[in-house]
């Protein structure tokens, strides 16, 4: 097997139209949305703080995550031929979880902000300090890094050479590794342990902080209660659109739900738009230095 097969999405003609059209206007606005956050951030002097580095950091990764899929999906709605080479695909899946991964520790991260921030103002500053942010940041990207390498490596070392048809929209481990002639039972272990493993416990992590601060701020005022739970519900909604189908996905890997494209469209296409609208272009001081940006 030199290539796979991609059935993508299916159906009448007019139809594969109406997708390229709705994917593209996304994926466009995908990348202009985050693109605008991280000028906006590196721009204004306003935004230099902890919270606003993550949230361009956030939007970085968001970008290349969807870049690492969506662009194909969008081609190969044009096209009757939906093909991609042995090595593309596993350079496809190697990117896909290098930005998965760094961008579910870097929620962490920002949850964390987010609890120094709110239950410990008077030491935000000293606590959040750059040397740690810097930390941080480097942090999402080895641990991004470690968790798609360590499956990639097992992964292009399968030899392929029967079946080359993968049910979904882009490549993924679950699928590509059926496709393999041998035995792949403890390699599908390892994936459970590891993709699924990791983001069951990121999300339960992630709403175990979220709890922690709404329990924490009602000992300071109602106007920040009222405050936090406007921010973390829709924090909330996104971290639950993008964690479930991984979780979904990946902790059962090997079932039917793991050629379930509706659910792969949601973490690789639509979370990515979400993600600056919820955390970032809703927020009043990043409209007010979009503004001042905008007439400079």
């Amino acid at each position: 097997v030199t290539e796979f097969i991609l059935l993508g999405f299916f159906g009448r003609w007019e139809l594969q139209i109406f997708f390229f059209v709705t994917f593209s206007l996304i994926y466009g606005a995908t990348v202009v949305g985050n693109i605008l956050i991280m000028v906006t951030v590196t721009c204004s002097s306003t935004l230099h703080s902890p919270l606003y580095f993550l949230l361009g950091n956030l939007s970085f990764l968001d970008m290349c995550l969807s870049t690492a899929t969506t662009p194909k999906m969008i081609i190969d709605l044009l096209t009757d031929h939906k093909t991609i080479s042995v090595w593309g695909c596993m350079t496809q899946m190697f990117f896909m979880h290098f930005f998965g991964g760094a961008e579910m520790t870097l929620l962490i991260i920002m949850a964390f902000d987010r609890y120094v921030a709110i239950c410990k103002p008077l030491h935000y500053r000293t606590i959040m300090s750059h040397k740690l942010l810097k930390g941080f940041a480097i942090l999402s990207w080895i641990i991004g890094f470690l968790h798609t390498i360590s499956q990639i490596v097992l992964t292009m070392n399968l030899p392929f050479c029967g079946h080359n048809v993968i049910n979904n929209i882009f490549c993924d481990l679950p699928l590509v590794i059926k496709l393999a002639c041998i035995e792949t039972y403890t390699l599908e272990l390892f994936v459970i342990a590891d993709s699924g493993l990791l983001s069951f416990t990121c999300f339960i992590l992630l709403l175990v902080s979220y709890i922690v601060i709404l329990v924490s701020v009602p000992k300071k005022s109602s106007h920040g209660l009222s405050k936090a739970l406007s921010t973390l519900s829709a924090h909330i909604i996104v971290v639950t659109l993008f964690f479930g189908p991984c979780i979904f996905i990946y902790v059962w890997p090997f079932s039917s739900l793991a050629s379930n494209k509706t659910l792969a469209v949601f973490y690789t296409v639509i979370t990515p738009l979400l993600n600056p609208i919820i955390y970032t272009l809703r927020n009043k001081k990043m409209q007010e230095a979009i503004r001042k940006l905008r007439f400079q």
